[in-house]
């Protein structure tokens, strides 16, 4: 009580509400660049396909596993930067 106070009479920012703010940020940001990551994964995987149309069963397999590491650490990202605001 004497803290809501003290806050009212001082004009503070309440510092939860930044700290989400900066949550969804954090997110966003992940989920951004993970998005970016497999779309460079994808376009260089059809360039390589293209050069070497025998090798595209190995590319194709390399490229599922990169992409799905790269949906993990984002994922785990997204996880990270949500529980920050708790």
């Amino acid at each position: 009580m004497l803290l809501n106070l003290i806050q009212e009479a001082t004009g503070a920012i309440d510092v939860s509400s930044i700290g989400h703010g900066i949550a969804g940020l954090g997110a966003g940001i992940a989920a951004i660049g993970a998005g970016m990551g497999i779309g460079r994964i994808g376009g260089n995987a059809m360039e390589a396909i293209a050069r070497q149309p025998e090798a595209a069963g190995d590319i194709r397999t390399n490229m599922i596993v990169a992409a799905a590491l790269i949906e993990g650490v984002a994922l785990f990202a997204v996880i990270v930067a949500l529980l920050a605001a708790l």
